[in-house]
């Protein structure tokens, strides 16, 4: 009988680093998981927000990338990078840079030629451009080698109005 129990310690052991391992590697995905729906729901909240105004001030762009960084609790909004654009597409499907704000990020220059999908590329019109990316470190290191980037962006077209006016960069569209 002592026999077993001894042999029943030298299992556990052997088997306590591999399941400790398993432990912390599933709960820094999780976290990971956790934060990307943040991000995810982030991206679509930025979207919605911006698009019920016809023009922002620069207090309303203030309140609106504060409202992003605060869903990002309970985990530090640090490593958050924020940008909000508009894209002006012309009669010839040009797509340009109409405005752009960013928090932690860069934000894209005026005028500047963009890329959108085909699909979205409706001659004449304006696209709300939100992207949000996130540089998750892992708090034990063994789900990943090393930070992970989980990034998120949505096109969405202006709601109220055919373009958004950011005053401090655009008086008119």
């Amino acid at each position: 009988m002592g026999s077993a129990r001894g042999v029943a310690a030298i299992e556990f052991a052997m088997i306590l680093p591999v399941l400790t391992v398993l432990f912390l590697g599933s709960f820094d995905g999780g976290r990971a998981i956790a934060i990307y729906m943040k991000v995810r729901s982030a991206t679509y909240s930025l979207d919605a927000i911006t698009n019920q105004y016809s023009t922002i001030q620069s207090s309303d762009m203030t309140s609106i990338m504060g409202a992003i960084t605060q869903m990002m609790a309970p985990y530090s909004s640090t490593p958050a990078k924020i940008t909000i654009t508009q894209i002006k597409i012309s009669a010839a499907k040009a797509a340009t840079v109409s405005w752009s704000v960013s928090q932690g990020g860069t934000a894209h220059t005026a005028g500047a030629a963009i890329t959108v999908p085909s699909g979205l590329s409706v001659a004449s019109t304006y696209l709300i451009f939100a992207e949000v990316s996130y540089t998750y470190t892992p708090m034990y290191g063994y789900f990943s080698a090393g930070a992970i980037n989980l990034a998120d962006n949505l096109y969405t077209t202006p709601r109220s109005t055919t373009c958004i006016v950011y005053t401090p960069q655009s008086s008119t569209c």
